[in-house]
């Protein structure tokens, strides 16, 4: 596993599930707080109800269908990250945010990342791989994040297990992914203009031939990242989370943000 130096000691926050606006909300305020008080936290959260995420500059009015998406009454929202369409259902979804300066650069953390949950993936009975960098860049309106992986995503095969992406904040970065557990992504492939590209997307309880819940799964990768970092520690600053992450529930709420492009 390689990375810059690992961090003396890393956060460890397990949130209920929330509406798709408040887990930006609160991965937005993360960021704030690695950059301005130097903190590395690990996220690992859920979505309630299941939500359409975009990524933020996919041009969503053009790719999906928001007339269908608004009549079925579905939860949607826009990503402070790049990347493409997720859907958020029976997955879990991580989030880590830090100084750079942990990772040494943006390239080394998503490699990072990615093999530690590789290896949590690994330690229930999977056989992943990273993938390797495609000979050309994927377009951010070619498709859903799980059409195509990118380099160094991880893979089971040539199916795609996790999505993710990333965002800078000056001295610090946000990389928050999906982890399938159950679901494909079926409900993009629905929601998309036109004839979609097929998605490479292969869950984890067709992997292994059994259900891994969100808990257990939660547990592989706390564990490798503490393996990691030598100290994962309990999230105990939840009221200034709270603060910081309400200065950004409006733009997340609104759907002029969620439907910019």
């Amino acid at each position: 596993m390689t990375a810059s130096t690992a961090p003396t000691a890393m956060f460890l926050l397990i949130d209920p599930p929330r509406q798709g606006w408040q887990n930006m909300a609160r991965d937005q305020a993360l960021l704030d707080l690695a950059e301005r008080e130097g903190l590395a936290v690990l996220r690992l959260y859920q979505w309630n109800p299941h939500c359409l995420s975009f990524g933020r500059h996919e041009p969503a009015l053009k790719r999906y269908d928001r007339a269908r998406i608004e009549s079925q009454g579905l939860d949607c929202v826009r990503r402070p990250t790049g990347g493409r369409a997720v859907w958020h259902a029976r997955e879990l979804t991580y989030s880590v945010t830090a100084p750079l300066a942990v990772f040494g650069s943006l390239p080394q953390a998503y490699r990072c990342i990615h093999q530690i949950i590789a290896e949590a993936v690994r330690s229930l009975g999977a056989v992943p791989a990273l993938a390797a960098a495609p000979a050309q860049a994927s377009r951010v309106d070619a498709g859903a994040c799980f059409a195509s992986p990118a380099g160094g995503e991880v893979v089971i095969g040539d199916h795609k297990l996790v999505g993710s992406a990333q965002v800078r904040q000056s001295d610090a970065f946000l990389q928050h992914g999906s982890l399938l557990l159950q679901d494909d992504q079926r409900a993009v492939q629905e929601l998309t203009l036109g004839d979609p590209p097929a998605s490479l997307d292969r869950p984890l309880n067709q992997v292994l031939g059994r259900v891994v819940g969100f808990d257990e799964m939660a547990h592989s990768i706390a564990r490798e990242f503490e393996n990691w970092t030598g100290s994962l520690v309990e999230w105990d600053r939840e009221a200034r989370l709270a603060e910081v992450a309400g200065e950004h529930g409006a733009r997340y709420r609104s759907a002029e943000w969620t439907w910019s492009r």
